[in-house]
This record gives structure tokens, sequence and C-alpha cells, in this order.
């Protein structure tokens, strides 16, 4: 009793581990793998923004438009920028030693990113930059401290001259009716195209579609959990009545 006790204890610890964790504050969200809008947008934005560094060569551009409904012609045109065909895997052409030398590191393939870190990581990641002089890029990140990735997204959000308000609910408060932490920047060094609230939606396109990456056959495989729960309740009362009829006899 004792060794099993121990070893249930071993096979545990990973767990422990990882719930022991340096966890950050999130801002929390649930994705929608059946807006099609939402994923569209998500996928110009990471073609756009996200695949001159990353790439995601577990998927194929031709799954990818047809399970967004995007008509290969018009996805070929629009979204896709490194000269592949429709039929192939999504890579990029920068060569991972020099991007290592740019970075320090590589950027990583994104496509299980959502699984390996959770969505509301990767959202509150997206938003999380904000202006820091003393990193070599000049901004830092409140969720992934120390990042070395540049905030290529500056020219949408603009860069927070503060810390954002990540994983902090906002409040009003009662004698003046002012709003705390209604927006993730408080306050910019520099402004961006896009309004905070406009920001935050494209994030979530973003992530949404990320999510979509990393879970391709999230809907069809709920869909037929369904279909699999109503056919093992059906089957499971003509198995009721089977072994009431055989065993009926006994005594």
């Amino acid at each position: 009793m004792r060794k099993l006790i121990f070893g249930l204890f071993i096979a545990i610890l990973p767990v422990l581990g990882l719930a022991a964790g340096g966890a950050v504050p999130l801002d929390h969200i649930e994705t929608d793998h059946t807006d099609k809008a939402s994923l569209q947008r998500g996928a110009a934005m990471f073609t756009n923004y996200c695949m001159a560094c990353h790439s995601m060569e577990y998927a194929r551009y031709k799954r990818v438009a047809e399970d967004l409904e995007i008509p290969a012609e018009l996805f070929e045109e629009n979204l896709i920028f490194t000269g592949a065909q429709i039929g192939e895997l999504m890579k990029n052409s920068m060569d991972k030693d020099m991007a290592a030398g740019w970075f320090g590191a590589p950027p990583p393939d994104l496509t299980l990113e959502s699984r390996l870190r959770g969505e509301s990581w990767v959202y509150s990641y997206l938003r999380g930059f904000y202006k820091d002089e003393t990193r070599p890029l000049g901004v830092n990140n409140v969720v992934f401290p120390a990042v070395g990735m540049p905030h290529v997204l500056v020219d949408l959000q603009g860069l927070c001259a503060v810390e954002p308000n990540i994983g902090k609910k906002a409040s009003v408060e009662p004698l003046s009716g002012n709003v705390n932490n209604g927006s993730a920047c408080p306050e910019y060094a520099t402004e961006g195209s896009m309004s905070g609230a406009e920001f935050d939606r494209a994030m979530y396109d973003l992530t949404n579609f990320m999510s979509y990456m990393a879970d391709p056959i999230k809907v069809e495989r709920e869909r037929l959990g369904i279909f699999v729960l109503i056919f093992v309740a059906i089957f499971f009362v003509f198995a009721y009545l089977l072994n009431r009829e055989y065993w009926k006899d006994v005594h």
C-alpha cells in the first residue's frame, strides 16, 4: 500500500510543479471556432503581421482556406506572401540562424502555441507590450517579461508608456464615476491606428484563429460527441433490458 501511495505521489509531482509555477494574471476569453468572420480576420492578421517571422508548418494553406470558407484563389492572392502554392505547408522563408542572431533565438512555430500556453495567455500576451528602454528592442511584456520579440503590432495598438492593465478587472469609482482599468493601456507613448477596443477585438480574432489552428477539428469532434453520447444512452437501455432478460431466472 505504501509503495502504491509513493508511486502516485511521484506521478503527480510534475503537475504540482506546474501548478506552483510563476503564474501571471490574464484576461480570460472564450474562443469560438464557429465564428467564420472572426477566423477570417484572424487569418488575415496572422499572415500579414506574424508570418514574416513565425510559421505554422503543421497546417496547409488549402485546409485553412476550406475550413474558413475562403475561396482558394482569393486566399492565394491575398493571404500567401511567400510564393508557396495553396497545397503547401504554412512555412515562412526566414533563416533560423539569422533569426537567432537578431532575436537571441529563432521565432517558434505557432501551430500549437495556444494549446501549449492557453488561449487567454496568447490574448493577454499580444496586448501586454509596453515601452522599456532598458531592453534591446525598447519594449517589454507584462505576460512574458524580458521577451525577445519586437512589438510588431505597434502601428495598430500604439506603444503603451506604462505596464498595461492585464488581468485587472475594470471598476467604477462611486463618487466620481471614473472607470479604472477600463483599457489595457492607460497611457500611450505613441498612438496607434486602432482604439483600445478595436485592438482588443483584433487580438481576439487573432487568438481565435490560433486556437483553431491548434485544434482544427474541435467543432466536428464536439458535434460527433453529441451523437456518440446519444448512441451510448440508447444502447444502455437495450443492454439493460437484455441483461435483465438473461438474469431473470437466476436466483
